[in-house]
């Protein structure tokens, strides 16, 4: 997971330097990022099909290869069709992994899903912190050419070793002992049998609303801090001094990867929707706060980091949900259903572009934190009560089978 982080959130330091060598608009660079993000989400359910039924070594050990390839192919492309291509394959590759070990992990450990969700999802989300100082500067020393070439490989080749020490539960594992969160359904839903369901449809929405302000985030970042004239303004903070734009980066993945096992460990103790609630409220009045403040370069380094940290815990919430209300025997086709609702708010990107084109972020930043809020509102009002339903009708686990298990 930590070796994929980069395919997407390392990909804002490319943009200028891509747009400075060829003059494209950065509307058509930043296609690329949401063709790579569609591919990475919308081809998940079938990877998942199929690690439900062949296991996950082979998925992720193909997928770093993708990876690899996909880079490599950045280093040498020379028109915006053969970045599109490189994005389809790393695209392929990057979700072939994600997908994997998101829905391994919900399967391994039922009675803590939120938090293994949230420990697994933590190295895509910050996976990438330690690579944004190195990465900054290669590009700056040897160009994005020979960056992306030498990180692709790099990233590529650690995936498919470690790829191969992946394993599966038993499938004996699930019916050993009553070990489900509380009020979580034993009933075990087909991917055709969730999808029919409103609660599934409600669950995708929220997470479209979600992750359109997160993305928007993430790929437009670095155009962001550049248009506000602080990108390379130093900033002082915790006893560190660095340009404004790479403390924020390097404090973004920080945060939006400790969030995925903390807001998962909570929604473990206090339920999956009031955590919902809580963290997609922060979330909103965050993205406020950075709107009107961040041309500041101290408030966009902080305000930036609670951004990330209060949107980042979408890929532990939702994936521990859906497995708690459809169960786990389809648990990677299932995620990777919901996990698609990522490429969708993907389609958003290039219009925050066009729509700022003018360097005036202030709309873009409105209509995400209204879709954050009204996500907040959703969680508590509709799906909270809808679920309680739907998992009481099938048979929910109790309190004491998870209590037990925390002792073991």
């Amino acid at each position: 997971m930590i070796m994929v982080a980069n395919l997407q959130y390392g990909w804002t330091l490319f943009v200028g330097p891509i747009g400075d060598k060829y003059h494209w608009t950065k509307a058509a660079i930043q296609a690329t990022f949401t063709t790579f993000v569609l591919f990475e989400t919308w081809l998940v359910p079938a990877e998942g099909w199929l690690v439900d039924k062949f296991g996950p070594r082979w998925m992720i050990v193909g997928g770093g290869i993708l990876c690899g390839i996909a880079w490599s192919i950045n280093s040498i492309a020379s028109s915006l069709g053969m970045f599109y291509f490189a994005a389809v394959i790393g695209g392929i590759g990057a979700g072939a992994v994600y997908g994997t070990c998101i829905g391994n992990a919900v399967k391994w450990f039922p009675g803590r899903r939120g938090l293994a969700a949230g420990l697994t999802a933590a190295g895509f989300g910050m996976g990438s912190a330690l690579t944004i100082i190195p990465i900054q500067h290669m590009i700056e020393k040897s160009g994005y050419e020979q960056t992306f070439l030498t990180f692709g490989l790099i990233q590529g080749i650690v995936v498919v070793i470690f790829g191969m020490l992946i394993a599966a539960p038993p499938s004996t594992f699930f019916t050993a002992a009553p070990r489900i969160a509380p009020g979580a359904t034993r009933y075990q839903a087909s991917p055709v049998q969730m999808i029919s369901t409103p609660v599934f449809w409600v669950m995708y929405v929220m997470f479209v609303m979600m992750a359109a302000g997160g993305l928007m985030a993430t790929a437009q970042l670095a155009p962001i801090a550049k248009d506000f004239h602080i990108d390379k303004t130093p900033v002082t903070l915790l006893g560190l001094t660095l340009p404004a734009l790479t403390f924020a980066l390097s404090l973004d993945r920080i945060l939006n990867g400790l969030t995925r096992p903390f807001f998962g460990w909570v929604s473990d103790r206090i339920g999956r929707e009031q955590t919902m609630f809580i963290a997609f409220l922060l979330e909103g009045l965050g993205i406020v706060a950075l709107a009107n403040l961040g041309t500041d370069p101290v408030w966009f380094v902080i305000l930036s980091g609670l951004v990330f940290f209060a949107w980042g815990e979408i890929y532990s919430l939702f994936p521990s949900t859906v497995t708690d209300t459809y169960g786990a025997t389809y648990a990677t086709t299932n995620t990777g259903l919901m996990y698609t609702a990522k490429g969708t708010a993907a389609l958003l990107v290039p219009f925050t572009s066009v729509i700022a084109a003018k360097g005036n972020w202030h709309p873009v930043f409105m209509m995400a934190a209204t879709l954050n809020i009204i996500a907040a509102i959703l969680a508590i009002a509709v799906l909270k009560p809808m679920r309680s339903a739907y998992t009481s009708r099938l048979g929910s686990g109790s309190v004491d089978a998870t209590a037990k298990l925390a002792t073991r």
